[in-house]
């Protein structure tokens, strides 16, 4: 810590010598949405090395924001924010409000990240419109390399509003499934994201013909609420 001290007693610059190092605030804000597990953690800052994300991890633990636990079910080591960590949540709140609310559009959608997008989509989800079966939604994004191109949204069964927040249902895929498909959803990565941040809406990509969906009528017709939306969409835009 003595190598990156701002060298002063204040709390502010205490608490930044802790948590603005490179990732560390993106790899909070990943366990305040609910991400426990290294390789949940991984997809959710997918840029970000393994090597850094452990080294990251334990930053954190030893300063008391994070501890290692066995999962319940497992056995698998998970992470979990300690009180310290959890009182992080207002702060990781306010951040991303106002970044919603003064970062400008433009700069927003000049960092895109297929991989990320959908990671944040499948635990967003809003399930209560889906129908009470399995449904698979296919996202295509043409112009990204063939490893961005393609995505697979599968929701199981009898699943309740919501769940998807507690990782149960909703899965993610990047390699086919094998299921048939119910919904084909056609974009560029740009129009997706910006629906995903409340920057465009369904409708508006659908009649500007920059979103193509193709499928079951229900789920088309009901897109705009079960994709659940990014939690800050609402905050309206202030940045020019």
């Amino acid at each position: 810590m003595s190598q990156r001290s701002y060298g002063q007693f204040c709390p502010v610059a205490m608490a930044a010598e802790v948590l603005c190092t490179r990732w560390t605030i993106v790899l909070v804000r990943e366990m305040v949405a609910g991400s426990t597990r290294f390789n949940d953690l991984r997809r959710g800052v997918p840029r970000m090395s393994p090597a850094l994300l452990v080294q990251r991890l334990r930053d954190l633990e030893d300063a008391g924001v994070v501890r290692r636990v066995a999962g319940r079910d497992s056995g698998v080591l998970e992470y979990h924010l300690t009180p310290a960590g959890r009182e992080l949540e207002t702060m990781i709140e306010a951040m991303g409000l106002w970044g919603q609310r003064w970062v400008t559009t433009e700069l927003s959608l000049q960092h895109l990240d297929a991989s990320l997008l959908m990671w944040d989509m499948r635990r967003n989800m809003n399930l209560e419109p889906m129908p009470r079966r399995r449904s698979v939604i296919q996202f295509l994004y043409a112009e990204r390399p063939a490893s961005e191109r393609s995505w697979w949204l599968i929701v199981e069964p009898n699943a309740g509003p919501h769940a998807s927040r507690a990782g149960a249902p909703v899965d993610l895929c990047s390699v086919d499934p094998g299921f048939d498909v119910d919904l084909y959803v056609a974009a560029d990565l740009r129009t997706m994201t910006a629906i995903w941040m409340g920057l465009d809406t369904v409708r508006a990509a659908l009649d500007g013909q920059r979103l193509l969906l193709t499928g079951d009528a229900d789920l088309a017709s009901d897109m705009q609420s079960w994709l659940g939306l990014s939690p800050f969409a609402k905050t309206r835009k202030m940045a020019s």
